[in-house]
């Protein structure tokens, strides 16, 4: 496959060996500092959202019609940017480039963990585009490291300084196999205390906004020792050099021997070198129509080129990395033909910071303002205080002091908690936090192992562990309960607050259950001053009450969703069993006791009895479970009864096991209620035997209480579907007779018309995905889908079957796959059954996207099918094979017309 790189620049941007137009020997602009260089920085960041307690983000209304916000922005913005296509006048692919090659990026570690976990084909082209671009640009790669979880770095205590720099580095260096060059601070927020924090970890440069500067001027040499300072407070800073930022005299606790340029005086005070985005650019970029086009964008940079003359010279903007095709839609393709066309044209060197800087030692210094971030204009107050910025009509925003202030307290209560158990179980308590990271990326038993012993005091016992590992999770959950999101926009009840206050509670929980210290009141009586601008909650402690404590759980909880679910999901055996019960007209019943494991969210499930029985409509599982929770290696051994009593019912118990004897003679008393058929006498047995504490199926996690729900529904759906396709048959006739007259059809039939279509689509379909390898079978069933979609043409029928949708592109791209890589297809009949599909699935209307199997073709394309172009034509061989393959490129929209013309 061609690479981005690779794609012809127009005439004198990259002549070989770096020669102008007249032939004159040019310097390489890769390895020495000359002409302009051009970097697009991109933020990549989402805040945290997974429970606390499932290590799992729930479903998210706001984000339909997907899961969460996280797919969403992912669907449009960062695998956009991984294949992001460049498109010829036609509107077909003419290049499919990889953005991260080129951009210069810092994707935060909560993010990249939830892309290594959902979406590992764009996680490892991240990967390979730094490694490409750190190949590209001499041995400096794009990725830049990001402080761990987004806290506001000048609001938080020296220790968490530390750890969050730690934390950024081992986990970038963990993906990228190497050491960060730079990191990205939240919200571009500093001050000199983080300026020491981070000098003294080795990052060599940070980026930030031009209005964070207070004076610069040039380095000092022997000729000049004293030059003049230029105030710059008002972003006047020239944004087209590095700087490099020297350390107070009353910040600097430690003394180094910086190398020096010929010529200029030496300092031993520590620094650390900056780069000021171009502010009015990257404003632009995310508030107008510069992303509009490549060359808006090119003119745009073109603009900030300074005439002065000067060998080199760096144009860097910098905007949140979703402004490239979740806030704007579409411009990732922007980006593609700007950084492999457009910015060549101009003779411009895409680079990034670290690359330019191994060019370009600073010859300037800078002194900052001493509290400042990207998007406050009062220091850092959006983050503690009612500053007005991110507030909208006349809400307030008084509840961010309070809040802060809680917090605060909260993290000093912890340290005294941590630092007093914490010393039982490990040499350094704070040494063992700064390397937890290495456990969170990887809660392998083997690898949790490994950090105890690495840490502990002594040998420890399965429950020191536990407490060990408590009080570890409690101090992630300090570190996390400081999200800058929690305070950006103007309602602490808005799901950002909330996840905070939830990471909070879990810290209080997990205080409590190690220390026995209850903080949990303290604390509720702080956030009663932070007032809320939602009548429904008043304030932090009602917030609290409403939407945190409502999200905790218990093992009891998940035990009891276990437990449930299990009626449906657990054992197939069962239901077989069951359904020839049923046709013999005797009672269902199972029964084991070898274990069986399943995964619950972050919990272990491991089954060691479960016994199922139905009588009638009614069907009792029983069972002993032990869950162990995967992070904290807390474990409880829990019998549950759960008992269906048909359709949306359910009554489960959940008590701790007391032993085989007592489960044996509870199952006995509970199967022995259930015989006499009465759900009553059953659920009167199970409050004796459990107590009063029961559970239903509105108890269960979101999401599995929507997957039942759906799965409960299916009979009657089913049923429905068949009653509105009879409808269907019955008045085809008069719903033709309407739509040939031009007639508004009756909403009843039409509304039975596209239920009855889309129902047969399914059937259909779900057929031919079985069927997909048997030849005449799947030619049947894409027969039928062609009537289908000529039926629903004819009534005007919208087929709205989103999981239609998806499986059609499943259908499609296994098809591709088949075509171009299966040595033992028939190659005829699979391109005319692929080209069928295609068409079919552009006939239903389904909204069919067929980018993965473009991307598969477009690969296939430069490293398959012209290479046996170029093989048949150069042997004078038949080129029929060739000629059908490159005009299936036309119907995925893949400009194939260069090898086409060329076959006649």
């Amino acid at each position: 496959m061609t690479s981005a790189a690779e794609l012809p620049a127009s005439a004198g941007s990259n002549l070989t060996p770096f020669e102008n137009i007249n032939n004159t020997k040019m310097l390489d602009p890769l390895r020495q500092a000359t002409g302009v260089y051009v970097t697009v920085h991109g933020h990549f960041y989402q805040p945290p959202r997974e429970n606390p307690y499932l290590d799992a983000i729930e479903r998210q209304p706001g984000a339909a019609p997907f899961h969460d916000w996280n797919e969403r922005i992912h669907h449009e913005c960062y695998r956009p940017n991984a294949f992001a296509r460049v498109l010829n006048d036609r509107g077909e692919v003419v290049g499919i480039v990889n953005n991260y090659e080129y951009l210069s990026f810092n994707i935060g570690p909560t993010l990249m963990s939830w892309l290594e976990r959902h979406d590992v084909e764009v996680y490892q082209r991240i990967l390979d585009a730094d490694a490409k671009s750190s190949h590209r640009l001499n041995g400096h790669g794009n990725a830049i490291a990001q402080v761990y979880n987004h806290i506001i770095m000048p609001l938080a205590n020296e220790r968490d300084k530390y750890t969050q720099i730690r934390w950024g580095k081992e986990d970038f260096r963990s993906r990228f196999g190497r050491d960060p060059e730079g990191m990205w601070l939240a919200e571009t927020a500093v001050d000199y205390a983080t300026l020491q924090a981070l000098i003294d970890e080795g990052i060599r440069f940070i980026v930030l906004a031009p209005s964070q500067a207070q004076r610069c001027r040039l380095m000092p040499t022997k000729d000049d020792p004293n030059p003049e300072w230029h105030e710059v407070g008002g972003s006047q800073i020239d944004p087209t050099r590095p700087y490099r930022c020297f350390l107070k005299e009353s910040d600097t606790s430690f003394v180094i021997d910086p190398l020096s340029d010929e010529g200029q005086m030496t300092n031993d005070r520590p620094y650390i070198d900056i780069f000021f985005y171009d502010g009015p650019i990257s404003r632009d970029m995310g508030f107008s129509d510069v992303l509009f086009n490549s060359s808006h964008l090119a003119g745009r940079v073109g603009s900030a080129v300074r005439g002065d003359h000067r060998p080199a010279q760096l144009i860097s903007v910098a905007t949140d990395g979703e402004t490239f095709g979740h806030h704007k839609g579409g411009t990732e393709k922007t980006l593609a033909y700007a950084f492999t066309k457009e910015f060549p044209h101009w003779g411009w060197t895409v680079s990034n910071f670290a690359h330019y800087l191994s060019l370009n030692t600073p010859t300037w210094e800078v002194e900052l303002k001493p509290v400042t971030a990207w998007s406050c204009a009062h220091g850092v107050d959006r983050w503690q205080d009612d500053c007005g910025c991110g507030g909208g009509g006349t809400w307030h925003q008084k509840w961010r002091r309070p809040l802060r202030d809680a917090l605060d307290w909260l993290r000093d209560r912890l340290i005294l908690v941590y630092e007093e158990h914490g010393k039982h179980f490990f040499r350094d308590p704070w040494q063992a936090r700064d390397e937890y990271v290495q456990v969170i990326r990887d809660r392998s038993p083997e690898n949790v192992s490994r950090f105890l012993s690495r840490h502990q005091t002594h040998k420890l016992t399965s429950a020191e562990q536990v407490d060990a590992l408590r009080l570890l999770e409690m101090q992630r959950h300090a570190l996390l309960m400081f999200t800058s999101c929690g305070w950006f926009f103007e309602e602490l009840s808005r799901p950002e607050g909330t996840q905070i206050l939830r990471y909070a509670a879990r810290a209080l929980e997990l205080a409590g259950d190690v220390a026995g210290v209850q903080l949990e009141l303290d604390f509720l009586k702080r956030l009663i001053q932070a007032p809320s601008n939602v009548e429904l909650f008043k304030h932090g402690a009602e917030v609290y009450h409403q939407l945190v404590r409502t999200a905790q759980v218990t093992f009891k909880q998940v035990a009891a969703q276990y437990a449930i679910t299990s009626v449906f999901t657990n054992h197939k055996p069962v239901e077989t069993l069951h359904a020839k019960s049923l046709q013999n007209g005797h009672n269902g019943s199972s029964k084991h006791s070898h274990p069986y494991q399943k995964r619950v969210y972050c919990y272990a499930a491991n089954e060691l009895d479960y016994q199922l029985q139905r009588m009638g409509s009614l069907t009792l599982a029983v069972g002993n479970l032990s869950l162990v929770s995967e992070i904290t290696w807390e474990r409880e051994d829990l019998v549950f009864a759960v008992l269906h009593l048909g359709g949306w019912d359910f009554h489960c118990c959940i008590q701790p096991f007391q032993g085989r004897r007592t489960y044996t003679q509870l199952k006995e008393q509970l199967f022995g209620a259930l015989q006499q058929a009465s759900a009553a006498q059953t659920i009167l047995v199970m409050t004796q035997l459990f107590g009063e504490e029961s559970f239903s199926l509105q108890n269960l996690f979101a999401e599995e209480r929507h997957r039942l729900m759906h799965l409960l529904s299916q009979e009657t759906l089913s049923r429905l579907d068949q009653l509105y396709t009879q409808a269907y048959r019955d008045n085809y006739g008069v719903l033709m007779a309407f739509h040939r007259d031009g007639l508004p059809a009756p909403q009843e039939l039409q509304v039975a018309a596209e239920i009855a279509l889309g129902y047969r689509c399914m059937m259909t379909l779900r057929s031919l995905e079985q069927d997909i390898a048997e030849p005449l079978l799947s030619w049947n069933h894409i027969v039928e889908l062609e009537a289908i979609a000529t039926e629903a043409k004819h009534l005007h029928c919208h087929l709205n079957i989103p999981e239609g949708k998806q499986m059609l592109e499943q259908l499609i791209l296994r098809s591709l796959w088949q075509l171009l890589h299966d040595p033992n297809g028939t190659f005829d009949a699979d391109l005319q059954r692929l080209e069928r599909l295609i068409d079919v699935a552009s006939q239903l209307n389904l909204g069919v996207c067929l980018e993965r199997s473009q991307e598969l073709y477009y690969n296939c394309l430069y490293s398959l099918i012209v290479p046996l172009f170029v093989a048949t034509t150069a042997k004078g061989q038949d080129s029929d094979q060739c000629r059908q393959l490159l005009k299936l490129g036309q119907k995925l929209a893949v400009d194939v017309n260069t090898w086409l013309s060329q076959l006649g």
